[in-house]
């Protein structure tokens, strides 16, 4: 039977074949949403219940400064993605191509790291404040009010900054992909640019920036460097100081499951959005869009916008750090630097790696069976995207810890040794943390790469005689190549980034590029850090950029130069 004659077999869709792919495919999705399942289990049924503890103490601040946070990290995305978006999209200036990309490059540049910067230039003994203090003749905090950055708006502020690329990136995608007929028609009626942007691109491209909106919302939940940095007690700042600093590990998943209530409201939130927004388009036109040409102080005020998101966001952090890492470029040097990077980029690509192999057989095995059961555990194994490192790491250690136990009881049943902790404590339980937590990028990439492949490829194979790993190999891989290396590069600087899971389930003595950084910055020891946290900014750059060029591509009838 053919592949798409057994994808199209009437009857019980929710029927499982029993053959080596639909219930490998099933089983790997249990095992990569088992840490979200442990989490649940623990938060329910504790072992031991401090909960009322933490709801009479901390509980209370946890929730309001994580909404706080939620609110005004949204509404600063908000306004800088989808205006510098509409501006690219729709206008002609001088320097357009270049902000096209470049408007991009704070998404390599994780929140700490902009922390870190920020508090050396803004803080007390900082240049700013040394200035002003030589200007006006100050001598002490007690004669001037300046903001003080370790606060949580100087966290929405930073998250703001480096969060933004999400909602330009998905807003940009949506106004390429708007219809001539609806923005002539709005021509006709007499609308301007701004009201077309208010009446018609806004509503139409809603749906995708309510997308971009809730993933740049759960990066900032999952975010641990900023907040715990600023004293900004949040849920996962409170998940790491309850599992290490109070030893409780059910106190820690009894938080994490109030946090995935957080995500799941959401999610919710933005899927309801999408549903009642619905738009289709009424012609098939997708020539080159309509573009105003800017002059005088509208190019100006066009440069200006889409100039300051860039060098807040990239440009003065990156010369700060910059400056550190040359001068203090020795003493990083010395402090195993070299070490760091080759067990960054080995962790990054070890991840990239699995991440994209189990997507291949994930996607793959749902193709080949057809039916729902299979294609519903696929789907569902990419849930660990949206929960946040922290509360992924609780979830990790509880299934990781069953394997060790029940492999040490088999052991000593049977052959009288102990074989103690095989996989807990080390790169093995890392790697798989960052696989469950990143299965969604490349899932995403490789379902829409499989899916451009037309069922008639897959016939034409197998009646040729090729067996359906051969067809894999043969035919699906070569045409998805595009696909594939999007996914492990987008998981490699993901990886690079990523901060609580690295804190909380690294080895004993083991560091990366993000955990010396964040160390080193915490002790206030910027100089040190400056020179690790640029490695994982420019181990970002390359795929930004990559990214922001497929996009420019994405619309037919684009205007290649």
């Amino acid at each position: 039977m053919s592949v798409s004659e057994s994808a199209a077999t009437p009857g019980a869709p929710w029927r499982i074949r029993f053959d080596s792919w639909s219930v490998g495919t099933v089983v790997l999705a249990l095992i990569l949403v088992s840490p979200v399942v442990a989490i649940l289990g623990l938060a329910f049924l504790p072992t031991e219940n401090i909960w009322p503890h933490l709801v009479s103490t901390v509980l209370g601040r946890y929730i309001s400064n994580t909404l706080l946070l939620m609110l005004g990290v949204g509404a600063g995305i908000m306004f800088g993605g989808v205006c510098t978006a509409w501006v690219i999209t729709m206008c002609r200036f001088p320097g357009r191509r270049f902000f096209e990309w470049a408007l991009l490059i704070p998404m390599a540049m994780p929140a700490y790291v902009v922390a870190y910067a920020y508090t050396d230039l803004l803080e007390y003994a900082g240049p700013i404040q040394s200035v002003l203090r030589d200007i006006f003749g100050w001598s002490s905090a007690r004669d001037y009010w300046f903001p003080d950055i370790r606060t949580i708006g100087g966290a929405i502020f930073m998250m703001s900054l480096v969060l933004y690329p999400y909602v330009y990136l998905l807003s940009r995608a949506g106004f390429l992909s708007q219809s001539m007929s609806v923005l002539e028609a709005s021509r006709m009626l007499g609308y301007g640019p701004w009201r077309s942007f208010w009446k018609v691109s806004l509503p139409l491209a809603r749906p995708a920036i309510a997308v971009g909106v809730a993933l740049a919302l759960m990066e900032t939940l999952n975010d641990f460097g900023t907040t715990d940095y600023f004293a900004v007690q949040t849920f996962t700042v409170g998940i790491y100081n309850t599992w290490l600093g109070m030893n409780s590990l059910p106190g820690a998943a009894q938080l994490s499951a109030v946090l995935l209530a957080f995500v799941l409201v959401l999610i919710g939130i933005e899927r309801a959005g999408r549903r009642h927004q619905r738009f289709h388009e009424t012609a098939g036109r997708h020539m080159s869009l309509p573009s105003y040409e800017l002059k005088g102080v509208r190019a100006t005020a066009a440069i200006i916008i889409c100039a300051m998101p860039l060098i807040f966001g990239f440009v003065v952090p990156a010369w700060i750090l910059g400056g550190y890492a040359v001068a203090n470029y020795e003493t990083t040097l010395n402090n195993n630097f070299v070490a760091l990077v080759q067990n960054s980029v080995l962790l990054s690509a070890g991840a990239a790696a699995l991440a994209l192999l189990i997507a291949l057989f994930l996607n793959y095995g749902a193709r080949l069976s057809g039916g729902a059961v299979v294609k519903v555990a696929s789907r569902f194994a990419s849930i660990g995207y949206a929960v946040p490192g922290a509360v992924l790491a609780v979830g990790v250690i509880m299934p990781i810890a069953w394997f060790d136990k029940t492999v040490d009881a088999v052991s000593t049943a049977l052959f009288g040794v102990s074989t103690g902790l095989i996989v807990s404590g080390t790169i093995a339980a890392l790697l798989f943390a960052y696989v469950v937590r990143f299965m969604a990028v490349s899932h995403g990439a490789i379902e829409a790469g499989l899916s451009r492949i037309t069922p008639s490829m897959d016939d034409a194979s197998r009646n040729l005689g090729a067996t359906a790993a051969a067809t894999l190999r043969r035919v699906h891989i070569p045409m998805i190549r595009g696909s594939a290396l999007t996914a492990m590069l987008l998981v490699f600087v993901e990886t690079m980034k990523e901060l609580p899971m690295t804190l909380l389930l690294r080895p004993f003595n083991y560091n990366t590029l993000a955990t010396f950084a964040y160390q080193y910055a915490s002790d206030e020891q910027i100089e040190e850090a400056a020179l690790a946290a640029l490695a994982i900014v420019f181990a970002g750059l390359g795929p930004v950029i990559l990214l922001s060029l497929a996009i420019r591509r994405s619309r037919p009838g684009h205007d290649p130069q």
